[in-house]
C-alpha cells in the first residue's frame, strides 16, 4: 500500500512539475531567455577563441534540456490526448444516432482503423453525389438512411408530377 502512495504521490509531482515547466518553456520570456543565451555564447566565441570548451558547453546545455523536455513534452501530449478523447467519447455517447463502436476507438489495431477510414471515405462520396456535404450517417445506419433519401426523393418527385431526367 506504501509503495502505491508512493507511486501516486510521484506521479502527481512529475505531473505538476510537467505543468508548470510546459506553462513556462512555452511562453515568450523561455524563447527570449534562449535566445539571449545563445547570444551571449556566440558573442563570447572569441573570448574564448571558438575553443572545444566553449563549443562543448552549448552542446552539452542543448543536449541535457531537449533529452529532459522530451519527456515533458510527451507527458503533456498524453494528458492531452486523452482529454480530448474523453470529450469526443461524451459526444459520440450522447448523440442517439452516432455508433457507439467509435467509442474507444483509438484502441483499435491499424487494420481495423483503416477499414473505418474506408468506411467514412465512402460516407463523404455518397454525400457529394447528393450534393450534400452536411449529410450525416452513423457507422451503423449509413447505407439505409442513404437509400432511404434516395427513395424519398424519388417519391416525393413521382407525387408532383417532377421527372427524374
Amino acid at each position: 500500500m506504501r509503495a502505491k502512495n508512493k507511486k501516486n504521490r510521484g506521479s502527481i509531482l512529475f505531473q505538476k512539475m510537467s505543468n508548470k515547466i510546459t506553462k513556462v518553456t512555452g511562453s515568450p520570456k523561455a524563447f527570449i531567455t534562449a535566445l539571449v543565451v545563445v547570444i551571449i555564447w556566440a558573442v563570447t566565441g572569441p573570448v574564448f577563441g571558438y575553443s572545444d570548451t566553449w563549443q562543448l558547453v552549448i552542446n552539452t546545455g542543448t543536449t541535457i534540456i531537449t533529452f529532459l523536455m522530451v519527456f515533458i513534452i510527451q507527458q503533456s501530449q498524453n494528458k492531452d490526448t486523452t482529454a480530448i478523447q474523453l470529450k469526443l467519447n461524451e459526444l459520440i455517447a450522447s448523440d442517439e444516432r452516432a455508433s457507439n463502436r467509435l467509442v474507444d476507438i483509438e484502441d483499435l489495431t491499424e487494420e481495423d482503423l483503416a477499414k473505418i477510414k474506408k468506411f467514412y471515405i465512402k460516407l463523404a462520396d455518397l454525400a457529394e453525389k447528393e450534393n450534400d456535404v452536411s449529410s450525416s450517417h452513423s457507422l451503423n445506419e449509413a447505407e439505409n438512411v442513404h437509400n432511404y433519401k434516395k427513395l424519398s426523393k424519388t417519391e416525393g418527385k413521382r407525387a408532383t408530377g417532377k421527372s427524374h431526367a
